[in-house]
């Protein structure tokens, strides 16, 4: 199957001929900007399906929208009838077709132009009318107030709320490639003689910003976004695209002495706190035990021993852990736990509380085991 990508260049292109690919269409025909036009006529006699995603989303000359948003896609249709072509036409066209300025009123004679191709040809067309997408390769100040907020938070450079209130509905590219896949194989998400992207998302403007800087906050606060919440999540991997080249790493703050260290990774307010204990050769840690909080202990590196003893028992119970042999070890209330390097290299633990520590209600009283 030959698929022909117009506007394979741009962000929905670019996450799109990525995905065909992933899904094992290897005949993709990429038409950009930078194409010879005569390309085009060849490609229109080659293929099967066709995504037209070429378009002008801004320009500082009107005249523009309606070259890049009809005429390509009227020069499209009219190269597929030349070369006698049935092969289904998608395009993108925008929710600002409803609006009468000057691009939603070009999108709206591209999506025209396609209705009355398949008038006349009976040849099967799908009309996507997009909302405002986001997603990765997106591009700050051209595609998406997403992208904006991303690339400028990411780098502290001061992003504009004019209206905090101003309801945004936002479409993310990986829910996008998942409908257009569907259409692919004839089984587009049709309403009213449109088609769409089944999931969408709401927020208020001011909110997203809020979001947005959240997540740099957390590289120094540790917390990890909601991310049962779908939005969150999207918003989230988006973000993190945009990420200046240098800034990939960011340092943790290490509590060390003599004996060894212990390092907080990631706090949650709904699945507690994951950190990072180091312990010399020979040195005990913990002796302490919880009324409430209860750990995880995941020995990745080194040999040690685990004990435990219940507060009313003299019975001591021990457990040997290595990094040889990755197995979690519960840590239950009511017990006095400690862990012990036995071995001649660091002991290395991933240790996960159910709750972040908080000094004024540490949980932890010592007693030796």
């Amino acid at each position: 199957m030959k698929i022909l990508v117009t506007g394979a260049n741009g962000f929905v292109g670019k996450n799109l001929v990525a995905e065909l690919r992933n899904r094992g269409y290897n005949h993709i025909l990429e038409f950009t900007r930078d194409c010879d036009s005569m390309l085009l006529d060849k490609y229109t006699k080659e293929c099967d399906f066709v995504f037209h995603l070429a378009g002008v989303n801004r320009t500082e000359d009107e005249i523009e929208f309606m070259e890049g948003n009809f005429g390509l896609a009227s020069k499209l249709l009219e190269l597929l009838k030349k070369n006698n072509n049935k092969a289904p036409v998608l395009i993108t066209s925008s929710i600002q077709a409803e609006k009468d300025n000057p691009y939603g009123r070009s999108k709206k004679a591209g999506e025209e132009s396609l209705f009355t191709y398949h008038k006349e040809t009976g040849i099967k067309v799908y009309v996507y009318r997009l909302p405002n997408l986001f997603g990765k390769w997106s591009k700050p100040n051209y595609n998406t107030v997403v992208a904006t907020f991303c690339h400028n938070i990411a780098r502290e450079v001061d992003i504009t709320v004019n209206n905090p209130e101003t309801e945004l509905n936002l479409c993310y590219i990986d829910d996008v490639l998942d409908e257009f896949l569907r259409a692919l194989v004839g089984n587009p998400t049709v309403q009213d003689n449109f088609c769409v992207v089944p999931v969408t998302h709401t927020i208020k403007l001011g909110e997203l910003a809020n979001l947005i800087k959240s997540f740099k906050n957390s590289r120094t606060n540790l917390s990890i976004p909601n991310m049962e919440d779908g939005l969150t999540k999207k918003l989230y991997s988006t973000y993190l695209s945009f990420l200046p080249e240098d800034q990939f790493a960011y340092e943790l703050n290490v509590n060390g002495d003599n004996r060894g260290s212990f390092t907080e990774f990631i706090r949650t307010p709904e699945r507690g706190q994951v950190s990072v204990n180091i312990s010399k050769p020979g040195i005990t840690k913990g002796n302490h035990w919880h009324h409430t909080k209860n750990e995880k202990f995941l020995v990745v590196s080194g040999k040690g021993l685990i004990r435990f003893r219940k507060l009313d028992s003299d019975k001591i119970i021990e457990y040997r852990v290595s990094g040889e042999k990755l197995q979690v070890v519960d840590i239950p209330t009511g017990y006095t736990h400690s862990i012990v390097n036995v071995g001649e290299t660091d002991l290395v633990t991933v240790m996960w509380a159910n709750e972040c520590f908080d000094p004024e209600k540490p949980d932890t009283y010592f007693v030796e085991v």
